[in-house]
């Protein structure tokens, strides 16, 4: 929902940037070529976009009560119209080619109104009881639960009731009883009966005999969706839940793109990206190899041994952030919160993500990408493949510097922030594409300006 809304404001503000370069052309009687006006358009709609990304409007966290919704959606976009108007004039002084500058307040007038307008449209329809899906649940053991807790806690423009679960025989209740249904002729008519749009199968272990395939048949071909826990996860919290998941959803489920055309297309993407960064971020590199060096005389660059694509290890590249003799009897060690060995610097550098910078040169040789799984060190792989199951999976595609993962959870320190970490990766690795790498590059922007999930 979150892309689909980004797409729509994305074409209204291109169209509202085109019309306020038409009519001030017009006014002015100038001739620009349409090229050029076009460029302006999308240089406007691009920076009020990413403005918004960095205040949070396109994170999937961002919920608003219709209540509030006037009121929070005002005081989200003033400051993202004023941030790209900043910048708008910053770009107009240096590329006075671009007429950049003659947008005016109409442009942003315009913009405003309709992504105003947008979001109240969106938060009148999709809050109201007729846009909630109802579900029922197949089970009412412990992924059961998880489940419900899914549904209770979703994150974003979607909202869930989960109507009851059904009971079934061999599992372990772990719902409260209120929650599960009485018995009913059939679960397509259970489902009529309350109203529900779908049948999530939360069963622990489906080799039983009480298994209901006649029934959940029936509910597919009766117009009820049918779905497994799996899919549902994946689906509502970009995750691929490794206690629910099965060898065959992982073969027969698709995805895993590695085609000759995504590998193009990506590499394509990570050279401008990292070309683009790397550029813009150059003051700031040099900036900071000198307050590193001035801090404690030290090297300036670090380089760990990490593994890659088809676990080939390299040699990534950072910034120094902890002291030279952070780790002298040479055993890797998980950073720890308000860890001691990291300098003054490297707590700011490491906040703001500035010690990844530098790996923009692992992109060029083609060791990492910009967007994928973080690489680890050799010493924790090990570890992990062996005790997280599917673990090996996320080295079928190169490291990223940013990825799902950094961006939907916080700073991994240990095997169960591993666990969590990776269910992302997988969901990566499985659903990878231009348009995912591009809003996990918008939501990159939020977390680096406001320092989420550093240590």
């Amino acid at each position: 929902m979150a892309f689909i809304l980004l797409l729509m404001e994305l074409m209204l503000l291109l169209a509202t940037a085109g019309l306020a370069s038409l009519a001030w052309l017009a006014e002015t009687h100038r001739v620009a070529s349409a090229g050029n006006v076009y460029l302006t358009a999308l240089l406007f709609a691009f920076l009020i976009v990413l403005s918004m990304s960095t205040l949070g409007m396109y994170q999937p966290d961002f919920r608003v009560h219709p209540g509030d919704a006037l009121r929070v959606t005002v005081m989200r976009i003033l400051p993202a119209l004023l941030l790209a108007f900043c910048l708008l004039n910053l770009l107009a002084r240096l590329l006075p080619g671009l007429g950049a500058g003659k947008l005016g307040s109409l442009a942003f007038v315009l913009g405003g109104a309709a992504v105003l307008l947008t979001r109240l449209l969106l938060y009148s329809t999709v809050r109201t009881d007729r846009m909630t899906e109802r579900l029922i649940l197949l089970g009412d053991g412990a992924l059961a639960q998880e489940c419900m807790e899914l549904a209770a806690s979703k994150q974003g423009f979607q909202r869930f009731h989960v109507v009851g679960c059904v009971a079934v025989a061999g599992e372990q209740r772990c719902v409260p009883a209120a929650h599960v249904l009485p018995a009913g002729p059939s679960l397509l008519e259970l489902a009529r009966e309350h109203g529900a749009s779908e049948v999530v199968v939360s069963l622990g272990d489906r080799r039983g005999g009480a298994y209901p395939v006649r029934q959940l048949l029936e509910c597919a071909l009766g117009g009820v969706r049918v779905v497994d826990a799996a899919s549902f996860f994946e689906r509502e919290a970009c995750q691929i839940r490794i206690d629910s998941v099965q060898p065959s959803y992982l073969i027969f489920g698709g995805g895993f793109d590695q085609s000759f055309l995504r590998a193009s297309v990506k590499r394509a993407f990570d050279l401008t990206a990292s070309g683009a960064i790397c550029l813009a971020a150059l003051p700031v590199m040099a900036l900071t190899a000198l307050l590193i060096r001035a801090e404690d005389g030290g090297p300036v660059f670090y380089q760990q041994e990490r593994v890659g694509k088809d676990g080939r290890l390299f040699q990534v590249l950072k910034f120094r952030s902890m002291r030279s003799d952070a780790e002298q009897d040479g055993r890797p060690v998980w950073a720890a919160e308000d860890d001691p060995r990291i300098t003054r610097i490297g707590r700011w550098i490491r906040k703001l993500r500035i010690d990844e910078l530098p790996q923009m040169l692992n992109v060029f040789r083609g060791e990492m990408s910009f967007v994928g799984p973080r690489p680890e060190r050799a010493f924790f792989v090990e570890q992990l493949a062996r005790d997280v199951p599917y673990y090996e999976v996320r080295h079928s595609i190169k490291p990223g510097i940013t990825g799902l993962a950094q961006v939907r959870y916080q700073y991994g320190a240990s095997v169960d922030d591993a666990v969590q970490k990776l269910q992302y990766d997988l969901y990566y690795v499985k659903n990878n594409s231009l348009f995912l790498d591009l809003l996990i590059l918008i939501d990159t922007v939020q977390v680096v300006l406001l320092g989420k999930g550093s240590r």
